[in-house]
């Protein structure tokens, strides 16, 4: 009985020295990915920070570990956002009645924070939670549809940006600044491959992914020469569509204190660059 336990012992011992052998010799580098998903966007015209209205969205990454625990990520991802003041509760949103759609272009550089050690591959390492924070640029031209036909907004200025009446008020860029705020959890299907599901929250340094920030400025858009109103006049204000009106010049039509943002989920698989060197004796 003494001679079996001894020899179940050094089996037992020989497999932990093999393993932490291994763990010493084996380095990962890093994982490059790609993710699918979903985005959401949050302002002017989402003011309850409802998710009710999901797009799609899609990204690839590299990512170089530090070490066991930090690691540095390049990321580019895709976001359709779009949203309408017909899906808030608010009546006065109802009444507003507008709505957008835009194409998100973004490219980041993140600080990632692995919370357990990970090592693919070896039972009892192969998964981690992780939390990340960096600084990003995107792209975006919001756009919304008047009689089944398409409009690009910003050049519209449907505030009254570019007019001669508003020289304050500045025709906005078509990109900006994000910072995205992320955690996550991956997986090692094997050293190789994981699996891993990340939900981001962009803050922002834009107010005009839905063209909506400031006042009204209708005089801003004189009508056509035949006395028809034009393209810009009848989409800075759409509540005629719903009733009389409201769009009086000064009168507020978004909240220009706070910023716009938006949130991507994604799922998607990673493949693992590794390295070994030789163990400590």
């Amino acid at each position: 009985m003494f001679k079996r336990i001894i020899l179940l012992a050094t089996i037992f011992g020989s497999m932990y020295s093999a393993k932490a052998q291994y763990m010493d010799s084996y380095v990962q580098e890093g994982e490059f990915g790609i993710g699918i998903g979903a985005a959401h966007y949050f302002g002017d015209l989402n003011t309850r920070a409802a998710i009710n209205r999901p797009k799609f969205s899609g990204g690839i990454f590299f990512r170089k570990q530090l070490n066991n625990y930090l690691g540095l990520k390049l990321a580019a991802n895709y976001a359709a956002l779009g949203y309408s003041d017909v899906y808030s509760k608010n009546e006065t949103q109802k009444r507003r009645n507008l709505s957008f759609n835009t194409n998100i272009w973004e490219a980041s550089l993140s600080a990632d924070f692995n919370f357990f050690k990970f090592y693919p591959g070896v039972e009892g390492y192969s998964w981690t939670p992780y939390v990340s924070l960096g600084l990003g640029v995107f792209s975006y031209d919001p756009y919304a549809y008047l009689n089944g036909q398409k409009y690009m907004l910003r050049p519209l200025g449907t505030e009254g940006q570019g007019s001669s009446l508003y020289p304050d008020r500045k025709t906005y860029g078509s990109m900006a600044m994000c910072f995205p705020l992320a955690v996550g959890v991956k997986y090692a299907l094997n050293e190789s491959v994981n699996l891993f599901g990340e939900i981001g929250y962009r803050f922002t340094t834009t107010d005009y992914i839905d063209d909506v920030s400031g006042t009204y400025a209708p005089d801003a858009f004189p009508p056509l020469p035949d006395g028809s109103p034009s393209v810009a006049y009848l989409l800075q204000d759409r509540s005629y569509e719903t009733g009389t009106p409201i769009g009086i010049k000064g009168r507020q039509r978004g909240n220009s204190s706070q910023k716009d943002s938006y949130v991507i989920f994604q799922v998607g698989v990673s493949f693992n660059l590794s390295s070994y060197r030789c163990p400590k004796p």
